[in-house]
């Protein structure tokens, strides 16, 4: 029986240590689905590094990693291992789809985009020759007939209170930093409603009463959004996902969306300057109104978490400080940010490497958690410094009980406040070991 072995790398703290945790917060779905396609006859195992340990003496005739941002580079390591032990070594995953050039350089094969054809084609080929290409690129039109994921690979592992869900894959939007718009090119596929709800029916029937919808802009159908809703209602199931704030501005949505179960949404507000959201082609995002929006959402009982980059053109030092007045004014819940890296194949990165503004080619560098580029109004290396200020400000002990403890829409759903407050102490631990701040 041949024997496929999945890998979700972790990744580094600045001690050079492997970041581990004793449960997986928020599992992914990409491996589960994939599983759910492997026929039969193949014997599947998943590691997720963040908790399990590599076995590099496997039997598995194929080793697949994932290469999801930070941890990309650690897959690398792990590829140049298994590849020593004669494997079969292929990668996927949005990193590696964007910079494969780069990948291709460190692997047998890399699978570019969504997987649903190449994947099979790939298992295919190695059935028949014992050998995979180097490069399997065929592009997903519609996402019918998807078949349920294989749970079971995560709920024998030490898992939080969710399990993931997909509704859709893509983004309407094309910012110039982001790797999604990069692969999807203003594409977002949607599922039928009807399957995304037996999955979340799945979910439930395991005993988990919490979903994530792992969708990157949900409300960019508003009225398949609202379909999704009303039938998610009567499951009485608790959900999360993220989508573009101006859900705030649909009131009629925003309740529809409340009263299915959705309790926590994460939005990328990206900055308090509009010159800046501007630069990186988001210009329907108002900094003037995200205020306000924050406070109709939290009025309506969604637990806000924000996503905040600083590195652009029109980020300087005091701007970085406002950044944390604004979040501690605010008492936003789940803060989070990013230095802005010019991910290789975004049209950001062509544009600073036009400009000859990039520093480095090396893309062990590109981990978030340094500048890579030569903004306008800041030193990199003050950038990275004030970066890191920003994240122990925030995710300081004073801080966080200011924005979760002194919160009054938090009070009224304690599940929420509690919530809230473990992960801000989680975030707390990466900040002390100078890791961008994630949920694994």
């Amino acid at each position: 029986m041949p024997k496929i072995l999945f890998i979700q790398p972790t990744q580094y703290a600045e001690n050079g240590k492997l970041c581990k945790q004793r449960m997986i917060n928020l599992p992914g779905l990409a491996f589960p689905l994939l599983a759910a396609y492997t026929p039969s006859h193949w014997e599947v195992e998943l590691l997720i590094e963040v908790v399990d340990e590599i076995n590099f003496d496997t039997e598995a005739d194929i080793v697949a990693i994932g290469s999801m941002g930070h941890a990309t580079f650690r897959g690398l390591e792990i590829a140049a291992e298994f590849k020593k032990r004669g494997k079969t070594v292929v990668m996927g995953g949005y990193m590696a789809s964007i910079a494969y050039e780069e990948a291709m350089k460190h692997v047998d094969s890399v699978v570019i985009g969504d997987a649903e054809i190449s994947y099979p084609k790939m298992l295919q080929d190695y059935e028949e020759s014992g050998t995979v290409k180097s490069l399997y690129n065929y592009p997903i039109h519609e996402l019918k007939n998807l078949p349920l994921p294989r749970y079971d690979l995560l709920t024998q592992k030490k898992i939080g209170a969710m399990l993931p869900v997909q509704a859709g894959r893509g983004c309407t939007y094309k910012c110039s930093f982001c790797s999604i718009a990069c692969l999807y090119e203003g594409k977002y596929l949607f599922r039928p409603v009807d399957e995304v709800v037996r999955d979340i029916k799945e979910v439930k029937r395991l005993g988990f009463n919490r979903f994530y919808l792992i969708d990157d802009n949900i409300v960019s159908n508003p009225n398949y959004l609202k379909e999704l809703c009303l039938k998610i209602a009567p499951l009485k199931m608790k959900w999360a996902s993220q989508c573009a704030i101006h859900l705030a501005k649909r009131t009629d949505l925003l309740k529809i969306v409340r009263d299915s179960g959705c309790d926590l949404m994460s939005f990328g507000v990206e900055s308090i300057q509009q010159d800046a959201i501007n630069s990186l082609d988001k210009p329907w995002l108002k900094a003037n109104e995200h205020e306000q929006n924050i406070k109709i959402l939290s009025r309506h009982g969604i637990t806000v978490s924000t996503e905040m980059i600083v590195g652009t053109d029109h980020d300087t030092e005091e701007s970085i400080r406002e950044t944390y007045n604004f979040i501690n004014r605010n008492k936003v819940p789940i803060p989070r940010f990013y230095i802005l890296t010019p991910i290789p194949g975004t049209g950001l990165h062509k544009e600073l490497e036009r400009q000859g503004r990039m520093l480095t080619d090396d893309l062990r560098l590109f981990d978030g958690t340094r500048c890579v580029h030569r903004p306008l109004k800041i030193e990199p290396e003050k950038l990275t410094e004030m970066y890191w200020w920003l994240n122990k400000k925030v995710f300081s002990l004073k801080s966080i009980f200011h924005r979760i403890l002194l919160n009054r829409t938090l009070w009224r759903n304690p599940k929420m406040l509690l919530f809230s407050l473990a992960i801000n102490f989680h975030y707390r631990r990466y900040v002390k070991r100078k890791v961008t701040p994630n949920i694994f």
